[in-house]
């Protein structure tokens, strides 16, 4: 239990931080999950607007400092890879 006014305040805050935070990661999580079925599937077209809406929000994660920017750097970098990747031959 907070002892202070400040600490009351911090913890109000906190609150309303895990909320965004986790609806931030939730979508994030969403659209990286319709990316990488859009490229299993091999839907080019699809694969292409998943990736830009992948990325849009990993870059909203990271302004909002939910994830590290370098870390949105590499997820991004690895979206992109993935995206342009040869597909495997099947034998």
């Amino acid at each position: 239990m907070a002892n202070t006014r400040s600490a009351e305040k911090q913890n109000r805050q906190a609150q309303k931080h895990r909320v965004r935070n986790a609806h931030v990661l939730s979508t994030l999580r969403t659209s990286v999950r319709k990316f990488r079925e859009a490229v299993t599937a091999g839907d080019a077209g699809k694969t292409k607007t998943e990736l830009a809406e992948a990325v849009r929000q990993i870059a909203k994660a990271a302004s909002k400092g939910v994830i590290h920017k370098s870390q949105a750097a590499r997820r991004i970098s690895r979206l992109n890879k993935a995206a342009h990747a040869k597909p495997a031959a099947k034998a």
